[in-house]
């Protein structure tokens, strides 16, 4: 199916829709954390983040087998591609982020998260010959990078940059951007929703044996836990699969642009979620420099 070249009000909705529920990820899991008990254990909190993912696996498998009316199962020749997804997409990406998160601020990260915007335009010079920098891309990546790393340089909850903090969710973003061009592949030769369901499954056992090997424990579970993780996980299998289907069906730059609701949904969600202070210059400077990064990249005159 060829993309189309406009984006209408249900795909301009959705946009928003995806990066809401992408800026609530960070506040969220540090909420998760607090409500789980879970500390300086590093294999607790890939714990965490395997059974968010295994669960929103589920979500999509359940979701695609009754909206396909069969059981989803991709082609032989994509399982190079959903093996190579559960490994970078899930475990590679959110083994670094979940670390990140534990060590850094639910502002801080919110702000630094859509760095893969950036990486993905500098990635795209050299992936795709009609994706080229210009004066505006390298400006927007500029201005978006200046912001991300202020953040990075005036966060962090252990005061001042940290590597195991703002360090890995620059990593992340890094396996995001890898992440998003095999499932690009991967989406070309099977449905997005079954490839998705697959990805997220596998990853999140691989992280979930990760934690487990590690000795890591979820413990101190009561309601209010069970519910934020049973909402990280329907967030990530609407978000992930509400995204994929925009990226199939619109232009990139159209719906990248919507990208800077991200940081600002994070912010604030932090601010309420968490009660952190969101007022420092520094923060609202980084917002702003990221959220004008995002537009200057996307932007496109009609």
């Amino acid at each position: 199916m060829k993309a189309k070249t406009s984006l209408p009000l249900k795909g301009i909705l959705l946009a928003i829709l995806c990066n809401v529920l992408f800026g609530t990820a960070a506040p969220f899991i540090k909420l998760g954390y607090k409500y789980w008990g879970i500390g300086e254990n590093i294999f607790d909190t890939i714990l965490f983040a395997g059974i968010r993912y295994f669960c929103a696996g589920l979500i999509v498998f359940i979701f695609t087998f009754i909206s396909h009316r069969r059981f989803p199962i991709f082609k032989k020749e994509n399982t190079g591609n959903v093996l190579l997804l559960a490994f970078v997409y899930i475990f590679l990406q959110y083994f670094f982020f979940f670390i990140g998160v534990s060590n850094a601020s639910g502002t801080s990260v919110s702000v630094m998260n859509p760095s893969s915007v950036f990486i993905a335009v500098i990635f795209a010079h050299f992936a795709y010959k009609d994706d080229r920098l210009n004066w505006q891309k390298a400006l927007g990546v500029i201005i978006g990078f200046s912001g991300v790393l202020f953040a990075a340089l005036s966060g962090s909850s252990m005061g001042g940059f940290s590597f195991f903090g703002e360090g890995f969710i620059i990593i992340t973003a890094l396996w995001f951007v890898i992440g998003s061009m095999i499932n690009k592949k991967a989406t070309k030769i099977d449905d997005m929703f079954t490839v998705t369901s697959y990805y997220f499954l596998l990853g999140g056992v691989l992280l979930i044996a990760t934690g487990l090997i590690g000795g890591g424990r979820l413990t101190g579970a009561h309601t209010e836990g069970v519910l934020v993780l049973l909402y990280l996980a329907a967030s990530s299998a609407v978000s992930f699969s509400i995204w994929s289907w925009l990226v199939k069906n619109y232009p990139l730059g159209k719906i990248s642009v919507f990208n800077f609701i991200n940081p600002v949904t994070g912010v604030i969600c932090s601010a309420l979620v968490l009660g952190e202070n969101i007022l420092k210059w520094q923060y609202l400077l980084a917002l702003i420099l990221v959220s004008v990064g995002i537009i200057t990249v996307n932007y496109k005159k009609e």
